[in-house]
């Protein structure tokens, strides 16, 4: 085969097949006689196509992931040659590159030889898989996509087949009739297990999921059934405790889980202990939820409890569901300590997804270093209520008796953190509240201690930022009580204080129920899980509850009514309605929750007038203005804060109209032309308008030209 130097003279392929693999394809020589790949040109829309068809591969099913990413912007290089990328991508076998069963006799779990004589087991990844293959689009034609195939085989270093029906050595006798299992049935079955669901559902959806790759018969049940029994067995069996001492427990468990560790600092004289953990499907969740879009921290959960606080990344789902995607635990949250795990988990993401931007940091304490978070994630902070709310509502409702004079406390401290725009002085609103109810000495006790020395700090805090909206407070407030819920019941009290404890049960039982919630929620089974993940907040559990429940206090606006949903004979008394310190006498709310309930009555109240506005909304409405207030003197700052007050309003626009409009073509009709910058004209490698085909080619138009309507379009997410 004649070796090729140019991209030109590589022909374009487009196969007509739905999904189409490396051997669809013819691929040519391309470089010079001393370094030369095999590559092929196809068009950059059918990558995705490509990919499917390569994970779809009978001898080695798998899936591919990225391991490495880069991306170029359009004008950022003024001479380059025709093979130059504008984005660049490296996937490579989900199989590899690491090899976790290397030496072949002993597992990493195992510190001896099984007395047998079939060979030990491999894990189900992480064989050494050097099969890879980069995309390059193409930066003189960014239609176009270069595929540089590496290492097409599946074998490992030793040039060995290390995984599927092939493997010799994956199981012992009969590996060539074990189903395929990859991460995602694994992970699928991992969950169900942990979640308590009967061995015969589990086996049923396992065996749905290996059919995908195997044929349908009885040694594929059977062989499944085994599988499904022995992992539970092994679930069941496991323990926290890979050594007596704790510390050693995490180093060896840290060892055993490197993929999942993004920032490790073991305890010494001048630094604390620092472990942060991140899965790689908490990695992708993170790159897609997290880009362009709020990041959210649940800091210092467990003070008391736990031997080391932990500190939760979330991002907001495609349901606005807060989704754990890292968690740090520690006891420092100092500038410098912060700052190296930031800068690690940031640097994680970009190394995947170069371009990956936040565009708000959520934040629930205000001690928090924002000056830090700002200056890493170059983006805006904001601050949520929750975390005073729940604290102020549960400590009311467990130390004052009285349900008049809970919801009254209640009131009165929402009406100070209201009046932080309204010039009225903080302390003399504080002096009297703590006059008024001094025989509240329970309470008063508690809030002296913890809330009065640092609450004008919290108060200057909620002055100072955008404030957060219900639906995200109770998104927060959902995934701070269900981890509650995990590690603080009962049978876990002696652990507490142990590390290895907590990071078993955050990988393990709390990360399977996220992952087979969003699993549920997007392959749309398991019905059950669905319905409960989608009313796990309170925002959505509101929207379940119709307008005609709600009855208003018109004349006074001091409570509401709401009709319970599952006892028309119940009803629910809403105080303070229109406030984010409303009072609700239900059970949930008098946990110190934020029930349905008031969120549904704000709902309510928030069009309708004589009913104060959100926080969130005042905060806005100051932002806005403190934009637009004109400044002293008629100087270029009055330009500067025009320009900006009308960018965002132009932004908030074009938003509302998004998620109004029922055709998304509408909009993008209406979308300004976004004219090519003059610039471009002068550059050396002057673009092609025209695709490089080869010549004397007689089906030239029918290799390009393909019904797209007729093809269905496949996310890369299934890929993960």
């Amino acid at each position: 085969m004649a070796i090729v130097e140019s991209v030109g003279k590589i022909p374009l392929q487009d196969p007509p097949e739905e999904e189409f693999c490396a051997a669809d394809l013819t691929w040519t020589k391309f470089g010079n006689a001393e370094h030369h790949d095999e590559v092929a040109l196809i068009p950059y829309d059918r990558v995705d196509a490509f990919i499917i068809g390569e994970c779809t591969n009978v001898e080695c099913p798998t899936r591919f992931h990225i391991e490495r990413g880069r991306k170029r912007t359009i004008g950022s290089l003024k001479e380059y040659k025709d093979d130059e990328y504008l984005e660049y991508r490296l996937y490579w076998c989900s199989f590899g590159p690491e090899n976790y069963g290397e030496g072949g006799g002993i597992l990493p779990s195992r510190r001896y030889r099984l007395n047998t004589r079939n060979r030990a087991a491999r894990p189900q990844s992480m064989r050494g898989c050097t099969c890879h293959f980069v995309v390059k689009r193409l930066y003189a034609q960014p239609s176009l996509a270069l595929i540089v195939y590496n290492e097409r085989r599946h074998i490992n270093k030793s040039g060995f087949i290390c995984h599927g029906p092939l493997d010799r050595d994956a199981i012992g006798p009969g590996a060539k009739k074990i189903p395929y299992i990859c991460n995602e049935i694994q992970q699928q079955t991992m969950s169900m297990i942990y979640l308590g669901i009967p061995e015969e559902n589990i086996l049923e959806k396992h065996i749905e999921g290996i059919q995908r790759y195997c044929g349908s018969d009885a040694k594929v049940s059977s062989l499944a059934s085994q599988y499904v029994h022995k992992l539970g067995m092994i679930i069941k069996r496991s323990t926290h405790e890979l050594d007596l001492d704790d510390q050693a427990s995490i180093r060896i468990w840290i060892e055993r889980n490197r993929k999942s560790v993004f920032f490790h600092q073991d305890t010494s004289e001048s630094d604390p202990f620092i472990l942060g953990i991140q899965t790689e499907w908490q990695l992708q969740q993170m790159i897609r939820f997290g880009h362009r879009s709020v990041v959210a921290a649940d800091s210092t959960f467990g003070v008391k409890r736990l031997k080391y606080p932990l500190f939760t990344l979330l991002v907001f789902d495609s349901r606005q569901h807060a989704l754990p995607v890292a968690w740090v635990i520690t006891r420092s949250f100092t500038k410098p300590d912060v700052s190296k795990w930031l800068k690690a988990l940031i640097d994680r993401a970009r190394s995947v997804e170069p371009g990956w931007k936040v565009s708000g940091f959520l934040i629930d304490d205000a001690a928090a270093e924002i000056d830090l978070l700002r200056d890493i994630f170059c983006c805006p902070v904001l601050f949520s209520l929750w975390r005073v709310r729940r604290s102020w509502l549960r400590n009311i409702v467990k130390k004052c008796s009285n349900i008049e004079i809970q919801r009254e406390i209640f009131k009165r401290l929402g009406r100070i953190v209201y009046n932080i725009w309204g010039g009225i002085n903080a302390s003399l609103a504080l002096e009297q509240f703590l006059l008024d109810f001094v025989d509240q000495t329970a309470f008063m006790e508690y809030f002296k201690v913890m809330w009065l020395p640092k609450l004008e700090m919290w108060l200057s805090t909620m002055r100072n930022f955008p404030l957060a909206s219900q639906e995200a407070s109770g998104a927060l407030e959902a995934y701070h009580v269900k981890l509650k819920a995990k590690l603080f019941d009962d049978s876990h009290l002696g652990a507490l204080q142990r590390v290895d404890w907590l990071v078993h049960k955050l990988t393990t039982e709390l990360h399977s129920s996220y992952w087979l919630d969003r699993y549920a929620d997007e392959s749309d089974s398991f019905q059950n899980v669905k319905e409960k993940y989608i009313a796990s907040t309170s925002w959505h559990r509101a929207l379940q509850i119709p307008d005609y429940a709600v009855s208003l206090d018109d004349k006074d606006h001091l409570f509401a009514k709401v009709v319970s949903q599952k006892d028309s004979s119940l009803t629910h008394i809403v105080w303070n309605p229109g406030s984010e310190f409303a009072f609700c006498d239900c059970s949930w709310s008098m946990q110190g929750n934020l029930c349905k309930h008031v969120v549904k009555v704000n709902m309510i109240c928030e069009n309708l007038k004589g009913y104060q506005p959100s926080m969130s909304f005042r905060s806005f409405e100051e932002v806005l203005m403190d934009l637009w207030k004109k400044p002293v003197d008629d100087s270029f700052a009055l330009d500067l804060s025009l320009a900006w007050t009308h960018q965002m309003l132009d932004q908030i626009q074009k938003q509302v109209e998004l998620n109004n409009s029922t055709d998304i073509g509408t909009v993008v009709n209406n979308m300004p032309l976004k004219w090519v910058s003059k610039k471009g004209r002068t550059y050396i490698g002057k673009p092609s308008s025209s695709l490089a085909l080869p010549h004397g080619s007689s089906n030239t138009k029918s290799v390009v030209v393909y019904n797209k309507k007729n093809r269905k379009r496949k996310r890369l997410s299934r890929l993960r």
